[in-house]
């Protein structure tokens, strides 16, 4: 009996390490069909992944050992490199070569491991300027890796839904004059709660745009859901770029039953989803505690209860695909 334990086991690990291997190569250039994100051979995918911290405060962990540990110990088949835009003092808008540098030890990382990467343009607010020169020299460099995925606007707060349009219509603009493939991403108002805003009044002239759904499971409920799935039924392909277990503010306890629900309907959508976050702040959301390593290779006790679940989840639901 032991034996056929061993045996099975090892097939088991065996299917697991190898189902992400080489994941880019395996689903190529992504594209939007209707509303789903598909592969090359136009066949559904589901990413699923972590997202890193705010670079400008958490950039110890932007290398690219710790992309390489994400994919082999969690099973990433997708990361998301935050680049903080206003905050902290190593800010894009205060150290712009610096928060480049860290953002494409992230990209490049993800290039090496085989798997995608989201650039994310971390910021509640309006910045036209600096991000169509920062997605101009993004777009030139990156176009041909089908790896990169952009984010143009992470978290827009108090701003309209015209306001953020208008926006996205110049960065989207700057992009397609590179890079005329690659899947961009666009916020929505209220934190990117208000999809509905887009759902009725979408992005038009440009194809694979797709747009993001922020939950936190122990603050927003059904009612979320019951929103994102009218603004699928009207035609707008939705990726959610952030989630987490707990409250919105990123902290509090963690809610296993409504955090299983929201996975459980993505799952049924075939929704890409991304986990909130690659840091160790003193929070429930920061999945590392400080005894981390820069470079990956974190043992149990290096993760938070937040940081055991969703590493739980990556490795079941990835290697499924």
């Amino acid at each position: 009996m032991k034996s056929k334990t061993k045996f099975f086991t090892f097939i088991f690990l065996l299917i697991f390490c190898f189902s992400n291997a080489q994941f880019v190569k395996k689903h190529g250039q992504l594209s939007v069909s209707g509303t789903q994100l598909v592969d090359k051979n136009n066949n559904p995918i589901v990413l699923r992944g972590m997202s890193f911290g705010w670079h400008s405060m958490w950039p110890r962990f932007y290398n690219e050992k710790a992309v390489a540990w994400l994919k082999k110990d969690f099973n990433c088949n997708v990361v998301r490199a935050a680049m903080g835009i206003e905050l902290g003092q190593m800010s894009y808008m205060k150290e712009p070569q610096f928060s480049k540098e860290k953002i494409e030890a992230v990209i490049k990382g993800a290039i090496k491991s085989d798997i995608y990467v989201i650039i994310d343009w971390h910021s509640h607010n309006v910045n036209l300027k600096e991000a169509k020169e920062f997605f101009a020299e993004m777009s030139k460099k990156y176009a041909k890796y089908p790896n990169v995925i952009y984010e143009i606007f992470n978290e827009p707060d108090h701003e309209t839904w015209p306001e953020i349009k208008a926006y996205a219509e110049e960065v989207i603009k700057v992009i397609r004059e590179n890079d005329p493939n690659n899947i961009i991403l666009i916020g929505s108002p209220h934190w990117d709660q208000d999809v509905n805003l887009p759902a009725a009044d979408p992005i038009k002239g440009y194809n694979n745009l797709m747009y993001t759904m922020h939950f936190y499971a122990a603050t927003h409920g059904k009612e979320l859901r019951e929103k994102t799935d009218e603004a699928i039924k009207s035609g707008l392909p939705i990726f959610v770029s952030e989630s987490a277990g707990m409250e919105a503010t990123g902290d509090g306890p963690l809610n296993y039953q409504a955090w299983q629900e929201y996975i459980d309907w993505m799952e049924e959508r075939k929704l890409s989803w991304i986990t909130w976050s690659v840091s160790d702040k003193d929070e429930t959301c920061s999945i590392l505690n400080k005894s981390a390593k820069s470079e990956g290779k974190w043992k149990k006790e290096d993760l938070k209860e937040s940081g055991i679940k969703v590493r739980e989840f990556l490795r079941r639901y990835n290697s499924q695909e």
